[in-house]
């Protein structure tokens, strides 16, 4: 009943040394090929090494009519079509194993976070539902409700034509914190978002470039130095870009060195 962009990859055992199971991604969408990114970079690789699991399902195939049909008028009247709840109730129940979370983009939704992201990674799987036009009929998250978790979340303010874009950024996200996915460790925890701060700017040769030179101090080799250097700049970036981040940190968050950077 579905397409795979990668295949699943074995499950682990259960005994002493035995890998553990992939990181499960079901989606289901009425645009399978627009999930082939899936195949690509560092999920791609994740996938080969057995890391994660990626499964792409086309709902249309849960349709019982000649037309496959997944949409019909709303109730009530007004714009659109509204994408019809036994289909999914069918995908749903033949690809979520129970108690996976389903993950359904809507700009309606919660916002989607770095904090929920990392959240997400430290689960078995997730389910993606994509829906299009004017959404998913309200029941089929009610009822998906009562196997598992439901989260309807928001990847912005803004409309898109459907869920498959926000699915790519979710994944991508998520996946990307999973142990052994990103080859250096560092480049996770030291995100942007990771301490709830945007990252500072970065460098690389040459030193001199075209009148603009990198800052002296990523050249001493004194690594206290950068590091303050980096806190600092990451500060000073956060406040004037996201200032919404630092009024969000908790007490306590901020150093008396850090509170001397804000005020200069």
């Amino acid at each position: 009943m579905s397409g795979s962009v990668t295949e699943p990859a074995p499950p682990g055992g259960s005994g002493a040394g035995a890998p553990s199971p992939p990181f499960r991604v079901d989606v289901v969408t009425i645009f399978p090929e627009y999930l082939a990114p899936l195949r690509q970079s560092l999920l791609g690789k994740a996938a080969e090494r057995g890391l994660v699991s990626v499964g792409v399902h086309d709902l249309r195939q849960w349709t019982d009519d000649v037309h496959r049909t997944v949409d019909d008028a709303p109730y009530g009247g007004g714009p659109g079509m509204v994408m019809k709840p036994e289909p999914w109730a069918r995908a749903l129940e033949a690809v979520r194993p129970p108690g996976t979370r389903l993950v359904v983009p809507t700009p309606a939704g919660r916002p989607f976070t770095q904090a929920v992201a990392a959240e997400w990674a430290r689960e078995p799987g997730l389910v993606f539902a994509c829906g299009r036009y004017e959404g998913i009929d309200q029941r089929v998250a009610d009822w998906a409700a009562e196997a598992g978790p439901v989260s309807e979340v928001s990847i912005g303010d803004y409309v898109l034509a459907g869920g498959e874009s926000a699915v790519l950024v979710m994944v991508e996200a998520v996946t990307r914190l999973l142990p052994g996915v990103v080859g250096n460790r560092e480049s996770v925890e030291y995100d942007s978002h990771a301490d709830g701060l945007l990252e500072g700017p970065a460098y690389t040769r040459p030193a001199s470039w075209r009148g603009h030179d990198v800052p002296p101090v990523l050249l001493s080799g004194d690594h206290a130095a950068i590091a303050r250097w980096r806190r600092a700049e990451s500060l000073r970036r956060t406040a004037a870009r996201r200032p919404d981040l630092l009024a969000a940190l908790p007490e306590g968050a901020l150093t008396a060195a850090d509170r001397a950077v804000l005020d200069e």
